[in-house]
């Protein structure tokens, strides 16, 4: 059994598999990017909105 897994270890890694994973990777950091873009975007909306509440005025208590 230490031989097969010797020799499972010590096999080149498979060009296919490793595309794959470069393509992954890729993928992930497109959408972390994305993500954070979108947070920044809601930040502001928020950001503009709450400016844009305290801009009105309360009416008066008679």
């Amino acid at each position: 059994m230490a031989k097969a897994l010797y020799g499972h270890i010590g096999q080149a890694p498979n060009k296919r598999l490793l595309e794959e994973v470069v393509q992954l990777r890729a993928r992930v950091r497109n959408l972390e990017t994305e993500l954070a873009e979108l947070r920044s975007r809601e930040d502001e909306i928020e950001h503009d909105h709450v400016e844009e509440l305290m801009r009105l005025h309360e009416p008066a208590l008679t």
